[in-house]
């Protein structure tokens, strides 16, 4: 188990280091077709749903192929 957490902290660390010296690569992060936006005024309200399915998507797929 230490194994793991420590293999999922070294990809978040090397994601934001990614993040942080090429913010285009993750431009589409959070305006996909489908994710509700909603501004007036001063109040902006935000439900990133397809965003979410997608990465929900993605690590099912990536945990699946570790177990085996």
């Amino acid at each position: 188990m230490a194994k793991v957490l420590i293999l999922v902290g070294v990809i978040l660390v090397v994601l934001g280091i990614i993040w942080s010296a090429f913010p285009e690569v993750f431009s589409w992060l959070g305006k996909l077709p489908g994710d509700i936006r909603y501004e007036s005024g001063n109040t902006r309200v935000y439900f990133p749903i397809v965003t979410m399915i997608v990465i929900s998507v993605v690590l099912s797929i990536v945990l699946n192929l570790f177990r085996r």
